[in-house]
């Protein structure tokens, strides 16, 4: 007897055309529906689980009364789009979501045509929503623009930007702000307590049956002052109320509107509702209890070290203070924050307050880290130059997730801090080749008073490295040799230093045995290190987890200054390539990057080729081009 489906109403869907033919009485039945695949699915792949659960009911709603595609509906963020992917056109596709040649994470263009507009950084919907209202203003045929935008992201800078400049065009625009009151953790500032008095029951701002608030001053929202018409607070679990607010507003809006609709983060999956951080992140997990299964670890991860040496200069130095961007978690000063409160600042999705505040701290004689992932510092990047470089404040920028990151994808790829920093006057820029490496530079950037300093790190496990009780302060641009060889030096830059010696080991087995140094630093080189290596090796190959105009490109400018060019050496830099490198395991993005140590060997074999067999033996040279 064939067993019947768990989905009979979802096995129905395969576009929001198909889910605008079911009568509204079942649009709640599909969403359960939908839940219980999304939990299936996450539970395969890993995922950001709890803020998807949260929409689901939202998802239904919205392409149920609005015309996706013709209308554009643009999550912001993303990571909350796995509802929305599996009902417009890719379920099947979701059971390799976020892994090679599977559905990305967040929401992306070139995916599919349900996803208008690409967001995997927050708090850029309503600048693009508005775009496209504008764009339909002026003759383009495109639909209605429609921003989801959460309470965390929609505190950050841009989005009032965009708020502020929406109110004031007095365009039809929806924005539908999803209120859980929770970020990847608690949401903080003013914006936060606004919309908590606005949640709080014993304040009456609903005026008709559709929560629409009128405007007058008692009751008067920010976004009403900002000109925008305003309903509720919502139930975003009730879809007889969401159908009954969307329509409305649908059929009367003739300026901006913004939904209030307020969630739960993980809801209807016990597991999450009761975690801490509801599930937010989470790897592959059995569905019946929860437990996330994790594989195992063999060393410490790079956040957690940083966390640790974070906390030993916190207790001896009362000037030392953390400055996060909404991730007190995923950047580590939660174990600093444990013990010193006062001392560590979550400000919110605002990364260029984060930096700007990061500087008024050090222009009055505090140590302040600005702990920031690579990829989310990039958008502080005018504070950086204005206000720190600038005036050379010594602000100590901690870089987590430097690198290709795995299953997040180009969208938080660690890839350009090394060129955005190097080439600003004043910084110093250090990167950790192991976790023993990182508490060095934790306690070099400490100790460092002239100015602005950096160090990156990658994401996940370290190597494994004994760990001193402390870390101690490294010489500013100078960088230690590994191990001694011949014929090839090999400079690294950074984490990408264990890959570098499985690549020599590789060599060794073909009768070539290399030289490999660490520089750790890319601004001041190490000019001492560089020119011994030059004169005691042919080929100089320099290696970094970072894009073309980084670590490499500052060689090639300083051998060139000093015409070392000129002398007869074989130079190569290996960097990521000039593209964006889509989602998979670290290993197979590297692998995409021709970064592996089968790759790294293969380049630096075929630069010895180039210079002849008087250098390079037969026997190798023909191995080499049997494997090419």
């Amino acid at each position: 007897m064939a067993q019947l489906s768990q989905t009979p109403l979802l096995d129905r869907i395969s576009s929001p055309t198909d889910l605008r033919q079911l009568e509204p009485s079942q649009l709640q039945p599909l969403a359960d529906e939908l839940r219980s695949d999304v939990i299936d699915i996450v539970s395969g792949t890993g995922g950001h689980l709890g803020s998807s659960l949260g929409v689901v009911e939202l998802t239904v709603a919205l392409h149920y009364v609005f015309d996706t595609p013709y209308d554009r509906l643009i999550w912001d963020v993303g990571h909350q789009c796995y509802p929305h992917k599996i009902l417009t056109q890719r379920r099947a596709a979701m059971r390799k979501l976020r892994q090679k040649d599977g559905p990305s994470g967040f929401t992306k263009r070139s995916e599919s045509a349900y996803d208008p507009f690409g967001a995997a950084h927050s708090s850029t919907s309503i600048s693009a929503a508005l775009g496209f209202a504008t764009a339909r203003s002026l003759g383009q045929d495109v639909g209605e623009g429609i921003a989801v935008i959460g309470d965390g992201a929609i505190s950050a800078g841009m989005a009032y930007e965009a708020l502020n400049n929406a109110g004031a065009r007095n365009q039809r625009l929806f924005v539908i702000l999803n209120d859980n009151e929770m970020s990847i953790a608690p949401p903080v500032g003013a914006m936060c307590n606004h919309l908590s008095s606005i949640n709080d029951p014993q304040i009456d701002t609903r005026s008709t049956e559709y929560s629409l608030v009128t405007g007058t001053p008692s009751t008067a929202t920010v976004f009403e002052h900002l000109g925008f018409e305003y309903y509720g607070p919502i139930d975003g679990h009730n879809m007889d109320e969401l159908l009954r607010t969307l329509q409305r507003a649908h059929a009367t809006a003739t300026g901006p509107v913004l939904i209030h609709v307020v969630t739960q983060k993980g809801k209807g999956y016990s597991p999450a509702e009761q975690a801490a951080d509801k599930y937010h992140g989470v790897s592959k997990f059995d569905t019946a209890t929860g437990q996330q299964i994790k594989g195992p670890v063999n060393a410490p991860s790079y956040t957690s070290i940083f966390g640790r040496a974070l906390l030993q200069e916190a207790k001896e130095d009362p000037t030392v203070v953390a400055i996060t961007a909404a991730m007190p978690a995923g950047t580590g000063v939660t174990t600093m924050q444990a013990h010193y409160p006062d001392r560590v600042f979550d400000v919110g999705i605002a990364e260029q307050h984060a930096v700007t505040f990061a500087a008024g701290l050090a222009a009055s004689g505090m140590r302040p880290f600005c702990a920031i992932y690579s990829t989310f510092l990039q958008r502080g990047y005018d504070q950086i130059v204005h206000d720190v470089a600038l005036q050379n404040l010594p602000v100590r920028f901690a870089i987590d997730r430097a690198g290709l990151v795995g299953a997040d994808g180009a969208t938080h790829a660690g890839a350009f801090d090394v060129g955005y920093l190097t080439h600003l006057p004043n910084f110093t820029v250090m990167a950790a080749a192991d976790e023993a490496e990182l508490m060095h530079m934790v306690a070099t950037a400490t100790a460092h008073d002239q100015g602005p300093i950096a160090l990156r790190y990658p994401r996940g496990s370290g190597r494994g490295t004994e760990l001193p009780d402390r870390g101690r302060p490294l010489t500013i641009g100078k960088g230690r040799m590994i191990e001694e060889g011949s014929q090839i030096a090999f400079l690294s830059f950074g984490a990408h230093l264990e890959t570098v010696c499985e690549a020599a080991d590789l060599l060794r087995t073909r009768g070539i045995t290399p030289t490999i140094a660490d520089a750790r630093f890319a601004k001041p080189l190490d000019t001492d290190l560089l020119k011994r290596l030059l004169n005691t090796h042919d080929v100089l190959i320099t290696v970094e987890q970072g894009a073309t105009g980084g670590f490499g490109a500052a060689v090639l400018h300083y051998l060139s200054a000093t015409d070392a060019l000129t002398q007869g050496k074989t130079i190569r830099t290996l960097t990521l390539p000039d593209c964006f490198i889509d989602q998979g395991s670290p290993e197979e993005m590297y692998r995409a990057a021709a970064l592996s140590a089968q790759d790294i060997a293969w380049r630096a074999e075929a630069a010895l080729m180039q210079r002849g067999d008087k250098i390079y033996p037969r026997a190798v040279r023909k191995e080499n081009a049997r494997l090419k």
